[in-house]
């Protein structure tokens, strides 16, 4: 929880340091906002890999393959690095390509979906009488 508030203050920092610099140097804005961005994701990694161990202990835990849980953490992954980038796009005043980032997003998660979807339809159809 912690970890939350200290990233939300270095990123309203970042934010508003980088609206400061907008200004003079529009180019040094952006890059500080890429900056922010990496360094608060490798602050996660260690929330992340206790997700990643919980999610791992249910999996076992439930008898299911991991074809059932691949498709969740692909389709996160997706939805992640999309609001990043779309974001960011955004951010540079490129709003057309930050569109171009969500459709691609949103194919990439069905399609990444299709076979868990697959899958369900087929165990209601072995289930029916």
């Amino acid at each position: 929880m912690e970890v939350v508030f200290r990233l939300t203050a270095a990123c309203v920092a970042a934010a508003l340091l980088a609206l400061v610099l907008k200004k003079g140097t529009p180019e040094i804005a952006l890059v500080l906002t890429l900056a922010a961005v990496s360094v608060g994701l490798l602050s996660l990694g260690e929330t992340a890999r206790s997700l990643a161990a919980l999610f791992g202990t249910l999996q076992s835990q439930s008898g299911l393959g991991e074809e059932w849980f691949a498709p969740l953490y692909k389709t996160v992954g997706i939805a992640a690095v999309v609001r990043i980038g779309g974001d960011l796009c955004r951010d540079a005043g490129e709003t057309a390509l930050a569109g171009v980032i969500e459709t691609a997003g949103t194919v990439c998660a069905l399609a990444v979906a299709a076979p868990l979807m697959e899958g369900v339809v087929n165990l209601v159809l072995h289930l029916k009488p």
